[in-house]
């Protein structure tokens, strides 16, 4: 077993060894207004949107240089200026199944960089150490490699997009499910106490393992019965790599469930099939799927009388909830997940409550919801808490159309909804976003100020609509004071 200096070591290097450059930007291809409003059943989406892969100089998790991949989205319409978001995915099948391989097999999670760009993002989403290009096997749920790959990529893609004329403003927005959860609330932390309480316009973290020393060693230690035995040699297998903890697997597990460990190391099975023999084994071997059964009993045993022990301070070492944000943040979870227990979101917000947060908010999206299916009620959450905060510049002329001849002038507002229009007379409705109809005006001219000094402040829909009815669109308004 090795020494916990270095964890020490290893950690100091990847914050402070840092080299990010673009090494290429790749085109993969592109989706229309109309087919991502097809592709997600959602009204709001306002731009058509191109993906590129991007590899970009980083370390690894022994903190080498080493060329690591994520994808970048972007909305067509390169006359406005957009906010940036940052998407952490979940857990991958396998090393090549991550966004930047969006439109081959395994990288569908990518499709979710054309939403966000659909919306008015431009979106990055970081494939993590050890995925995709990166040398080595991944580090999972490791909060130092987490942050490197993501922040090495936010900058080596703002420098990029700057050279390009891809024009964005100083809103960051970050989110993640399940081990993208875990990613998202490690980059908030990191950027708040590094970068300043002003570097995150908005975070939202779902359904994330952010207590490992406390929810998830509480699960694997328990005798209770777990469907996802996998996530347990995926967690040592991770770490091993940034902290070298034994030379054999043999020292950790039973010799019966190491050949399926080793075969999903060398990439020749994927998680989910390693899942299902470990499953299939536990059952046979011990009559129950308790994954802490994998373990060797000495080494079992010593994890849970021993707080030194060093796994028990490795776990720790990589918790990421005890901290308080200062962004607009929200934890959204879901009672009843079968994989993620979502105590991990009530010790986050509680922790970060008694830290002094204010602006912070939970949410259970859905009691009955597992893992699987909370995904849509908390990315729809998500979706609605981040508009409330976005801003884009619009440029006016590009905006103004025959079809749709209306823009708002700034956004967001404060007392005073400044419109532009092609045409006169027309008529202008503002919706709350339950879809309460709050204020009805006739306009007559083709540039308006309208008082909306009376609305709290939050996101709105104004709908405008031609005097012969036959042309109509649906704007965004923010309210902010």
């Amino acid at each position: 077993m090795r020494s916990l200096k270095l964890i020490i070591i290893c950690c100091f290097y990847l914050v402070f060894a840092k080299s990010q450059e673009v090494v290429s930007v790749s085109l993969k291809g592109s989706r229309t207004k109309q087919q991502i409003t097809s592709l997600f059943s959602l009204p709001l989406i306002k731009y058509g949107a191109k993906y590129y892969q991007v590899l970009y100089t980083s370390t690894d998790a022994k903190g080498a240089k080493d060329t690591l991949s994520g994808l970048l989205v972007v909305p067509d319409n390169l006359n406005n200026k957009y906010p940036k978001l940052i998407y952490q995915h979940g857990t991958s099948d396998c090393k090549k199944c991550v966004p930047s391989n969006y439109g081959t097999s395994g990288g569908e999670e990518g499709q979710l960089g054309l939403l966000f760009a659909g919306l008015g993002y431009v979106s990055l989403l970081p494939d993590y150490v050890g995925m995709g290009t990166g040398r080595g096997f991944q580090t999972y749920v490791h909060d130092a490699t987490t942050i490197s790959a993501t922040s090495d990529m936010l900058d080596a893609v703002s420098s990029w997009i700057g050279q390009n004329n891809i024009l964005t403003n100083d809103q960051l927005f970050i989110t993640g499910y399940s081990q993208g959860g875990y990613a998202a609330m490690s980059f908030h932390r990191y950027m708040e106490t590094t970068k300043g309480a002003t570097s995150v316009t908005a975070a939202a973290h779902l359904s994330g393992p952010y207590s490992l020393s406390g929810a998830m060693r509480d699960l694997i230690l328990s005798e209770n019965e777990y469907s996802y035995p996998a996530y347990i040699p995926n967690t040592v297998l991770g770490f091993n790599e940034a902290y070298g903890i034994y030379n054999n697997l043999s020292e950790i597990f039973k010799q019966e469930y190491i050949a399926d460990m080793t075969k999903y190391y060398q990439g020749s099975i994927g998680l989910v099939d390693l899942n299902i023999r470990l499953a299939q084994l536990l059952k046979a071997n011990t009559g129950a799927i308790v994954g802490g059964r994998m373990l060797k009993d000495d080494f079992l045993n010593e994890i849970r009388s021993n707080p030194d022990h060093i796994i028990n301070k490795i776990l720790k070492e990589n918790d990421v909830y005890d901290w308080k944000p200062e962004a607009p943040t929200r934890i959204f979870y879901c009672k009843a997940d079968d994989q993620v227990p979502y105590i991990n979101s009530i010790i986050a917000y509680d922790t970060m409550i008694v830290n002094g947060a204010s602006k912070l908010e939970i949410m259970d999206v859905n009691s009955t919801a597992n893992h699987g299916t909370c995904f849509t009620p908390a990315m729809t959450n998500t979706l609605l808490f981040f508009l409330g905060f976005q801003s884009i510049t619009i440029d006016v002329e590009d905006e103004l159309t025959e079809l749709a001849p209306w823009a708002i002038v700034s956004n967001p507002v404060d007392d005073v909804l400044q419109i532009v229009s092609k045409q006169n007379n027309y008529s202008i409705s503002i919706h709350d976003i339950s879809g309460r109809n709050l204020m009805m005006r006739q306009i007559s001219e083709t540039i308006g100020d309208i008082d909306v000094s009376h609305l709290n402040t939050g996101m709105y829909f104004v709908t405008f609509t031609s005097q012969d009815g036959k042309a109509h669109a649906t704007k965004k308004m923010i309210v902010a004071r």
